[in-house]
């Protein structure tokens, strides 16, 4: 069972970094620093899966919830 950690705020704020990632490592890819842009590109789906599940293994390791729901049992 997954336990919902991610709240609203913290969810929109991790797509638009995760956006963010995307759209720099696009960038160093065209300019041609291929091997940055990819890295970015990789490092971005981190937020954006985290954001898509609203859940955060490293707030479930840490007991952090920034979710406002007291029942957070998906």
């Amino acid at each position: 069972m997954v336990t919902i950690n991610v709240g609203t705020t913290d969810k929109y704020i991790r797509y638009v970094l995760g956006v963010i990632l995307i759209a720099l490592g696009i960038y160093y890819i065209a300019v041609g620093s291929t091997v940055l842009g990819w890295v970015l590109v990789v490092v971005s789906l981190i937020p954006l899966v985290t954001a898509a599940f609203s859940t955060c293994p490293i707030y479930s390791m840490l007991g952090i919830s920034t979710c406002s729901v007291k029942s957070n049992k998906a």
